[in-house]
């Protein structure tokens, strides 16, 4: 079964397009990263997925319903833009209201359950005000926890935070798959975080889906090269470029594309007097394969 299922959505503002004839598919179970530039209809694509906007055409299924069905979205649970809490107000007291305008019967216990699942136990007493960005996000997805929703969908709830609160965040996330069964759908710009949690990935640019494609089949398509370090840098890539097809210069390092062979270049520099002070085998990473993709230059 998948989580969402978005068929030739549309939405337009004055006439232009945000979101033109989209199609996406979110399995269950997936961390699901949502990428594109700033602009590109993401945000606007998950407010007509939780029903803050109502679409031009097109249809949205969650879960195998219509998005629309109450039961269903009862089971939905969003971060999208701000956390929507009140400054002067403690973190267990925001907690507190959402859990009362939601109809929780068990308040207490579901407050206690999705504190301990954003690590916020020992700050249950703190003013929101007081709160750092970090603690700010957490208390947004603990907040969407409440309830226990089998789909989250969360807007940039990683972009600005310290290698730290990236770290918390990335734990949590894991947690809320791996131990609730929950499904999640998260836009990030910081791709490099994205790229070690998300078990799926939807490309967008300018409103239309680009491309869908699962982490390990991106892994397997990602190109592989050696890059190298060298004293005499000119000179090496001058004798590698007469040896391999695809050499460039990328920063301090020389890059050799799709070769596995590390010890074969480290062989050839050598026998031919180049020193070689760092060579190591690498993939390209989920951003170099994003921008590469949205160049044109993907699979050349």
């Amino acid at each position: 079964m998948n989580a969402i299922e978005i068929r030739n959505l549309s939405k337009s503002f004055r006439g232009m397009y945000a979101v033109d004839h989209l199609d996406m598919t979110v399995p269950q179970g997936a961390i699901y990263g949502f990428i594109g530039e700033n602009g590109s209809g993401k945000s606007t694509t998950m407010k007509l997925i939780c029903g803050h906007l109502v679409a031009d055409g097109g249809e949205v299924s969650l879960f195998e319903r219509e998005h629309t069905d109450p039961g269903v979205r009862a089971r939905v649970g969003a971060l999208i833009e701000n956390t929507g809490c009140f400054p002067g107000s403690s973190v267990y007291m925001n907690l507190k209201m959402q859990a009362i305008n939601l109809g929780l019967e068990n308040a207490e216990e579901e407050i206690r359950r999705v504190l301990s699942i954003v690590r916020m136990e020992e700050n249950a007493h703190i003013k929101f005000k007081d709160c750092s960005l970090g603690m700010k996000q957490r208390i947004g997805i603990a907040m969407a926890l409440l309830g226990e929703p089998l789909l989250l969908i969360l807007d940039e709830p990683i972009n600005g935070l310290d290698t730290d609160g990236m770290r918390i965040m990335r734990e949590i996330l894991l947690d809320i798959t791996r131990e609730y069964g929950c499904t999640v759908l998260i836009s990030s710009h910081v791709l490099g975080e994205l790229e070690k949690i998300a078990t799926h990935y939807g490309i967008i640019r300018q409103g239309k889906m680009v491309m869908e494609i699962s982490a390990a089949d991106m892994d397997k398509r990602a190109q592989s090269f050696v890059s190298l370090k060298a004293p005499d840098m000119e000179g090496a890539l001058s004798l590698l470029r007469t040896h391999y097809g695809k050499v460039c210069r990328e920063g301090e390092y020389i890059r050799i594309y799709d070769v596995k062979n590390a010890e074969a270049i480290s062989s050839l520099l050598l026998q031919n007097g180049y020193a070689i002070s760092e060579i190591k085998q690498n993939k390209i990473g989920l951003e170099e394969y994003y921008i590469e993709l949205m160049s044109g230059r993907e699979g050349k």
